[in-house]
């Protein structure tokens, strides 16, 4: 046994004697059970802010074989990989570790039939299950709603698939960034055509999964009040490019609403509005070393852009019939944009920064992470929390942004090793002896 396999079985046997709840309160969702056979990010990210709720989220992996390492695909998706005591990289990717806090995870091989039945008990136990399976997969696993609600009526069978259950595309596999384009996010997205630099850009994180997560998350509570009330279980049907459609938000509407009918399709418009002026990125007065500096003038009214031309010095713009109003100003953003960015140039980022905040009118600085991450503010608001890990002695993870003033968000399980909890689990769900999980583990069930 190698040096980190040993310090790996050596934290498996210790993690139990660290679990201390992180507040003495009621948890908002304390006593609700998930089942979570999701993996990657839409599911994962769902999962992991019911579990920040106080769920028991119970995370269900693939045990390690001779040609694969197990577990969610996440864990393997870097560099970067977390560092261990020893200073060595670890198996754990940090993309893994941004998604799957406060959750258990247990091995099961849900390909062989022992593996199956021992999922359809855990099913029995639990409220919810989640999974990101192709349509059909669960199936044949015996592990769809249908064979799952003959088991738990009240069960809340959860689906996230690419192109849903339903629908000419439901059999293709879905990921985010194909989504993105085939969504019209792409198309919105990115410098404008005529521009240097114009064409198709994916957003910098995975939104389509991201927001899909957080559907699911807002569907799967409704439907835990509905099985509550009723004691009747129902299935969610989520799909990534449904969600991606539902967030075309004002663009979808200006669409459908007008052009449609007038043959204008929203195109992409760099890091300008669409529909408000001036609401974009400005080019100002270069830094001491004379590299070039930028801010977010955000004015989102009409009041907002009367301050901004009185701290601009210059008062007219808001009385020029042109400019007075919004729905002017987009008309004639194309005279406006060129005199501001003039204007803009005249003075240092720290300087407008300082008479935009004075004067109520919003604005902001343009950050790395790394600023991000040291920005008091942020820091102020518990954005950065530190996590004890098994195999190191401390995390820094971003945190839930869910602030509840009687049943703060939980923060008493580092995201977990492969198959941590198996033992666990087994015994608090199940009430399964040792000697049972042992047998499983001797069969390669778990």
């Amino acid at each position: 046994m190698g040096m980190q396999q040993k310090e790996k079985a050596t934290a498996l046997a210790t993690t139990e004697t660290r679990r201390v709840a992180h507040n003495g309160e009621m948890n908002a969702l304390d006593g609700i059970r998930i089942l979570d056979l999701s993996r990657v990010l839409a599911g994962p990210w769902c999962t992991q802010t019911l579990a920040d709720l106080g769920a028991d989220v119970v995370k269900v992996e693939r045990p390690p074989g001779s040609n694969h390492p197990g577990g969610d695909d996440t864990r393997g998706w870097g560099p970067p990989f977390l560092r261990g005591r020893d200073g060595t990289d670890t198996a754990e990717a940090a993309y893994y570790l941004g998604a799957n806090r406060n959750k258990r995870s247990i091995t099961c091989d849900i390909a062989q039939p022992e593996g199956q039945a021992l999922i359809r008990e855990l099913a029995a136990q639990a409220h919810v299950f989640v999974e990101n399976y192709k349509v059909g997969d669960m199936a044949r696993y015996g592990l769809d709603f249908d064979a799952l609600r003959a088991i738990n009526p009240q069960l809340v069978y959860c689906s996230i698939t690419g192109f849903g259950q339903t629908g000419p595309y439901k059999d293709r596999a879905g990921y985010d960034y194909a989504i993105q384009g085939m969504g019209g996010l792409m198309s919105v997205t990115g410098e404008r055509d005529d521009l240097p630099g114009g064409g198709p850009q994916k957003v910098g994180v995975a939104v389509a999964d991201l927001f899909t997560g957080l559907y699911a998350t807002v569907a799967i509570q409704a439907a835990l009040r509905h099985a509550e009330r009723t004691g009747e279980g129902q299935h969610i049907d989520m799909a990534l490019l449904d969600t991606q459609v539902a967030m075309l938000a004002n663009l979808g509407a200006n669409y459908l609403v007008r052009g449609r009918d007038d043959g204008k399709v929203p195109g992409r418009a760099g890091n300008a509005h669409i529909n408000i002026v001036p609401y974009q990125v400005f080019e100002v007065a270069p830094d001491a070393q004379g590299q070039p500096q930028y801010i977010i003038l955000a004015v989102g009214n009409d009041s907002q852009f009367a301050k901004f031309c009185a701290v601009a010095g210059v008062p007219e713009l808001a009385t020029d019939e042109r400019f007075a109003r919004n729905a002017s100003r987009v008309r004639h953003r194309s005279t406006l944009v060129p005199l501001l960015e003039r204007v803009m140039k005249t003075r240092s980022k720290a300087d407008w920064l300082a008479a935009l905040e004075a004067a109520k009118v919003p604005g902001g600085p343009i950050n790395n992470l790394a600023e991000v991450f040291a920005d008091e503010h942020i820091l102020s608001r518990g954005m950065v929390q530190r996590w004890q890990h098994p195999l190191a002695d401390a995390v820094d993870l971003v945190a839930s942004p869910i602030k509840l003033s009687a049943t703060p968000v939980r923060n008493d399980l580092a995201p977990p090793l492969l198959g941590q909890h198996t033992a666990e689990v087994l015994r608090d769900w199940l009430n399964a002896p040792a000697e049972r999980c042992a047998a499983l583990q001797q069969r390669g069930i778990v």
